[in-house]
């Protein structure tokens, strides 16, 4: 009897420990629950501004409702005028944001790999990452023109700092016990990187691809203050001299769901190639 009770002892304390131990898993319809969560969100942040709009504003000079935001875009939508903005826009976000993590990558994984390169790299990267881009535009633009490769510039110059600086915190992060225990077993150096640096850098490099994001937009609409003739940028400009606030305002909805949609293909990304961060 003593016997059974110690094991059964035994078997209840390491069921606590590994319910202690183990990651929580969200129940069955939490995804659910979270989605409805966000859509609630939405609906109720777009019916605040309809009623600040309407009730206390009055003046769509000041500030454009949700519904005359919506009647603009489908008068843009029907002039072809808002396909040729966002077709501009996004092929200077999509450039730029491809050559910033073609570099920024390497650049991160190098500084990380080597004392050396960091302490040559890392000053520039902590100065260019503070300077406001909008003080370099018009040189960049000088530079390269008033075509697409200037604002090309200005998205790779705003996207690829936070990924330089991701992706060496994520190497940087890599569990040392672990590299130690792989090279024990007779692991070289590019076996640790792939097996243990990598994963380990992985959620880091999405985390700055994902602020990458936002900042890429950032830079699409910077770059076509100076010299655009076509953009989104260039369309919220335009109704902004003529003080066109419906049209301003769907400019600025575009970005919003741009940014919200790539943001949210990120982090399906990350929940395929990273799946234990949400086990």
């Amino acid at each position: 009897m003593s016997a059974t009770r110690s094991h059964a002892a035994a078997a209840d304390t390491g069921a606590t420990e590994a319910s202690v131990g183990a990651p929580r898993r969200e129940p069955r319809g939490g995804g659910l629950k979270l989605q409805l969560v966000a859509w609630t969100s939405i609906l109720g942040g777009l019916a605040l501004w309809e009623f600040v709009g309407r009730v206390l504003v009055k003046n769509s000079l000041f500030l454009a409702t949700p519904w005359q935001t919506a009647l603009a875009l489908v008068q843009l939508w029907q002039e072809g005028a808002l396909q040729h903005h966002a077709w501009v826009s996004g092929q200077e976000f999509l450039i730029g944001f491809a050559i910033a993590v073609a570099l920024g990558i390497p650049i991160g994984l190098a500084t990380a790999a080597s004392r050396r390169t960091a302490a040559a790299v890392n000053p520039w990267v902590s100065g260019l990452y503070a300077t406001p881009i909008i003080a370099l535009a018009p040189l960049l633009i000088l530079w390269f023109g008033i075509g697409i490769w200037s604002k090309v510039a200005v998205v790779v110059s705003l996207v690829i700092f936070p990924v330089i600086i991701n992706t060496e915190a994520g190497v940087r992060n890599a569990d040392r016990q672990l590299v130690e225990a792989v090279r024990s077993f007779g692991a070289n150096q590019m076996q640790i990187f792939m097996k243990v640096s990598l994963p380990s850098a992985l959620p880091f490099i999405l985390a700055g691809l994902r602020l990458g994001v936002g900042r890429g937009l950032i830079g699409v609409v910077v770059g076509e203050l100076f010299g655009a003739r076509a953009g989104l940028g260039y369309l919220i400009i335009q109704s902004a001299e003529i003080f066109n606030m419906p049209k301003l305002f769907a400019g600025v909805v575009v970005l919003a769901a741009a940014g919200i949609l790539l943001t949210a293909a990120f982090q399906a990304l990350e929940r395929r190639l990273v799946p234990w961060n949400y086990e």
